[in-house]
């Protein structure tokens, strides 16, 4: 377990070379090809070696296995390239992150234990990627000014019209593929319109990033957690990688944020977060005009999220037991499983002081 005197901050990560994902496979659809994004997509994904199969037909199949578990690997291990439909491109608010969620993927190329997308997308894992960017940017101006999640907070409404982009999936970890991510922060760094791209991500491959005019209308936030919890996020960049990450974005003028997350109460928690958030502080330490956000999630769970996640880790460790949790019902009649009131308390009073004392510019924007 990480000792209170062990910082966690790394100063020559910055210079490191991110580790970035590289599929067995790629698979196209005759659709995405139409699309010049599309080719690009499967020209970077070339260079890197992989394998590129042109479907047949519009609809990925095939995918599954009767062991979860090599489903899983076998999926892990794809990329698609596929055209998001009208459906897709119809935005939804995502409370309470931001007013309106809009996909550039689905999937993710890491392996977290909580992994928040099993029991949310139908199928296999494989990450699909859009290729029909153009469409998705085209329609972003119809949702400005109409959001009723921040655009109406009093605490938040300065942030102007937000849009989260990483919903379902994590656009850094695959940017080096796809440069959606790219395009969408240029895409709002010249909308001249109070609006505001949101994205988190556990990777730190930011460097594309830094040289593009943002506007100061993109927050980046990176998702951290303390070392004993960590260790479940399989194939993500250290979180040391991701502090140095944040600092890089943070010196470039993006807005910034830390979303820590899943938040649990593992042994010596008070101990390992306290060291966390002080090599966050540590990390922005002389950082001018910061513009910083906390978001504070627990871990919890679904009765449909832990079948899939026990097929996908059968030998994790991580605490899923229903008997030490309490039993919450949605606004939609589903169940999902959380930390009892007390645990929720006594968490909640922790890091509201911690981030006063270590971070105190920082806005903490929720806790759930």
């Amino acid at each position: 377990m990480l000792k209170a005197s062990e910082p966690i901050l790394d100063e020559t990560r910055e210079q490191a070379t991110p580790r970035l994902w590289r599929p067995k496979r790629v698979l196209v659809t005759p659709a995405a090809l139409g699309w010049d994004h599309g080719r690009s997509i499967l020209e970077r994904a070339a260079s890197l070696g992989s394998e590129i199969v042109e479907l047949r037909s519009n609809r990925l199949t095939g995918l599954a296995d009767d062991d979860p578990r090599k489903s899983y690997v076998n999926a892990k291990t794809t990329l698609a390239v596929v055209v998001a439909p009208p459906g897709k491109r119809r935005l939804q608010p995502i409370p309470p992150s931001a007013d309106w969620r809009v996909d550039l993927a689905e999937g993710c190329p890491a392996h977290c234990q909580y992994c928040y997308l099993a029991g949310s997308l139908a199928g296999p894992p494989v990450t699909r990627v859009y290729a029909n960017l153009p469409e998705i940017l085209g329609g972003l101006a119809d949702y400005a000014g109409k959001g009723a999640v921040t655009s109406r907070s009093v605490d938040r409404m300065h942030e102007g019209t937000t849009f989260e982009a990483s919903c379902y999936t994590d656009p850094l970890g695959i940017e080096h593929l796809t440069g959606s991510l790219s395009a969408m922060i240029a895409h709002f760094g010249s909308w001249q319109a109070p609006v505001q791209l949101r994205f988190t991500t556990k990777f730190d491959a930011v460097r594309p990033l830094i040289g593009i005019e943002h506007g100061g209308r993109t927050r980046i936030r990176f998702s951290v957690n303390a070392a004993s919890a960590a260790r479940f996020e399989g194939g993500t960049a250290p979180v040391a990688a991701r502090l140095n990450a944040m600092r890089m974005a943070a010196l470039a003028g993006y807005r910034i944020g830390l979303t820590i997350a899943p938040i649990m109460p593992v042994e010596g928690w008070r101990e390992v977060y306290g060291r966390l958030l002080k090599d966050a502080a540590g990390a922005l330490r002389d950082v001018p005009n910061l513009d910083l956000s906390v978001e504070l999630i627990t871990h919890r769970f679904t009765p449909g999220s832990k079948t899939v996640l026990n097929g996908w880790y059968p030998g994790s460790d991580l605490d899923m037991d229903e008997q030490t949790r309490a039993r919450k019902t949605t606004k939609f009649n589903s169940v999902k499983y959380v930390y009892t009131s007390d645990v929720m308390r006594e968490m909640r009073g922790f890091f509201e002081s911690a981030i006063r004392s270590d971070l105190p510019s920082a806005r903490i924007l929720y806790w759930t």
